[in-house]
């Protein structure tokens, strides 16, 4: 529901004219996409909770592991990818050729679900084994970062201006999708076993992602899945 609802206001969020009393003026969107950015995080919230839920109550099934990748498609592929799509579309409107330009330019902006969704099939017929890790980005990371663009250009413009450029855009597609498709060991955010020895990725990343929230606001998201990337490397989680 999350999911669809972020849809819907991505989908709004461009130009449009309006009026009042007579007089019209320009609305740019902006807070659609804004909008659109939290139901993707209430998404995630939600489905950090259901696993809580289904642990604390003893409740597995194959059809809460289907539910649970189907609806990881909606609000972790194609919502960002909606995103991404609106992102590019702006990026071209704002070029002096912009009547010109054609529909295919702003097609890249699906690669990063279809990845998605290969990283979804790839994980639901793997083997069992892997508790400390997730091989390749998990897809609810990879649509929270797109998610924090449109927050990022909310409370920092200055930052934002740098993800108008189309060059961005697809370079964040190709990063990102490929990070999903790759054979990378991530951590999780919660490890199978709590020893300190185990936990201090997950220790490092909480006090960066609170210190830094402090003074950086949304800025700090691409400055945590940077050290995301970092710490999955430095670290090399395995089972034991």
């Amino acid at each position: 529901m999350s999911g669809c609802i972020a849809i819907a206001f991505i989908l709004s969020s461009q130009p449009f004219v309006s009026s009042f009393n007579g007089d019209e003026y320009w609305v740019v969107g902006t807070e659609q996409a804004y909008y659109g950015a939290l139901f993707i995080v209430l998404a995630a919230i939600f489905d950090m909770l259901d696993g809580f839920a289904a642990r604390a109550l003893q409740v597995f099934s194959p059809l809460g592991k289907d539910l649970d990748s189907l609806a990881d498609i909606v609000s972790f592929g194609v919502a960002p990818s909606m995103i991404l799509f609106k992102m590019l579309w702006a990026s071209y409107m704002a070029e002096p050729y912009a009547m010109d330009v054609n529909m295919l330019a702003m097609l890249p902006a699906f690669i990063f679900v279809c990845a998605g969704a290969v990283r979804l099939a790839r994980y639901n017929i793997a083997p069992g084994g892997q508790k400390n890790y997730f091989t390749g980005m998990p897809i609810p990371a990879a649509g929270l970062f797109i998610a924090s663009l449109p927050l990022i250009n909310w409370y920092n413009q200055s930052l934002g201006a740098y993800l108008q450029s189309k060059w961005a855009i697809y370079a964040i597609i190709a990063l990102f999708s490929w990070l999903m498709l790759s054979r990378i060991r991530f951590i999780k955010a919660l490890p199978a076993n709590f020893k300190p020895a185990n936990m201090w990725p997950q220790l490092v990343l909480l006090v960066a992602g609170i210190v830094g929230g402090i003074f950086l606001w949304a800025a700090i998201v691409p400055v945590l899945f940077i050290l995301y990337i970092l710490l999955s490397l430095i670290s090399k989680p395995s089972e034991a």
